[in-house]
């Protein structure tokens, strides 16, 4: 006979993935105490890193790199898919699995292939228009969420994002003091926070490096993730580069102003905490970063500036009007912070315990 509650999750790859999928993994643990969930992941990108820090077993599946739109090929299961797979349900006969729950990405894909028809399959959509491996697992998934409606996806059900718990109860003002030691930030005087995902964004650190002197001459402080295949900006007073933040917590409680990417966990928490931000949308992709972020932008909580048209003088005619007037960013924060989704890890925790029968 075997034990209580078993779940896969599937959300490796980018941080947007996996932060959500251990998020509800999270809450799945509040909920049931003593249930057992494993993480699906590879090799490639964060995995490796973020997951086994967390508390949770890692099994390692091959990548499946994902077309962006459907092929034949894809429902033939080429080799690197049937690879996958067959390792998918290695991991699930040996977790004795309830339940899969994926959240997109190049994981998630062998993840439903592999439990369609053995497991059932809850589906976590973050984007305002759905990726190619949702939506294929929503054609059989018992339950199909999603962080905001009008996905394309059938019988899906709005809950909204699912958030770290160090994120949707921080209390920044009472964090700030120890958050601007832990950067080595002074402990007055507005911060500009920016980061544009785990491996960096070109166009946001060209803009860090040309706009740079003109927010340190203002006594404004820069906390700049450039990414692990990023470039920092020259070495000057105020600014503070690192490759990536694993303490974003403590990012946000030292910042007053984001510029950042618009994927759908970034959009989300910064909401959460009511931080005001300038959003510039991801240039690849269908176009989903920014559909993620214009409901914040819309009720004034941000901007949004096309990646094309990002450059240092844009990011400072954008950012200093902000950083400059202490109550024109608080009042954007707080309609952000209005705009914002409320918390869904429980919500999606309850949903893989009823399709689970638990």
């Amino acid at each position: 006979m075997r034990g209580g509650l078993s779940v896969v999750v599937a959300g490796g790859g980018s941080a947007g993935h996996i932060e959500p999928a251990l998020a509800v993994a999270d809450a799945i643990r509040r909920l049931v105490p003593g249930a057992r969930v494993t993480a699906l992941g590879t090799e490639k990108g964060l995995d490796t890193q973020l997951i086994p820090a967390r508390g949770y077993p890692l099994e390692l599946i091959p990548p499946v790199p994902l077309p962006r739109k459907p092929t034949a090929d894809l429902f033939k299961l080429p080799g690197n898919v049937r690879g996958a797979v067959k390792r998918v349900r290695e991991v699930l006969e040996a977790a004795e699995a309830d339940v899969v729950v994926g959240f997109g990405g190049f994981v998630s894909l062998p993840a439903y292939l592999g439990a369609r028809s053995r497991v059932p399959i809850v589906v976590h959509e973050a984007n305002a228009r759905a990726g190619l491996a949702n939506k294929v697992g929503a054609r059989f998934a018992s339950a199909v969420c999603v962080a905001v409606p009008g996905t394309g996806l059938a019988n899906e059900e709005v809950v909204g994002m699912p958030l770290r718990r160090s994120i949707t109860t921080l209390d920044r003002a009472s964090l700030r003091p120890e958050a601007r030691t832990y950067f080595n930030l002074p402990p007055h005087g507005p911060v500009l926070l920016v980061f544009g995902g785990s491996q960096g964004a070109r166009t946001l650190n060209e803009a860090v490096a040309e706009s740079l002197p003109a927010f340190t001459e203002r006594g404004i402080s820069v906390l700049h993730a450039y990414g692990k295949n990023g470039t920092p900006a020259d070495p000057r007073p105020g600014y503070v580069p690192v490759p990536y933040i694993e303490r974003m917590d403590l990012a946000y409680a030292a910042a007053d102003v984001v510029l950042g990417r618009s994927g759908m966990t970034t959009v989300a928490e910064l909401t959460a905490v009511g931080l005001p931000a300038v959003y510039v949308p991801l240039p690849h992709g269908n176009g989903e970063q920014a559909l993620n972020a214009r409901p914040v932008v819309e009720a004034g909580g941000g901007k949004l500036v096309q990646d094309e048209d990002m450059n240092g003088e844009r990011a400072i005619d954008e950012l200093m009007p902000m950083l400059t007037d202490p109550d024109l960013a608080l009042a954007m924060g707080r309609r952000a912070r209005a705009a914002g989704h409320g918390e869904a890890d429980e919500k999606i925790a309850r949903i893989v315990m009823e399709v689970a029968g638990r």
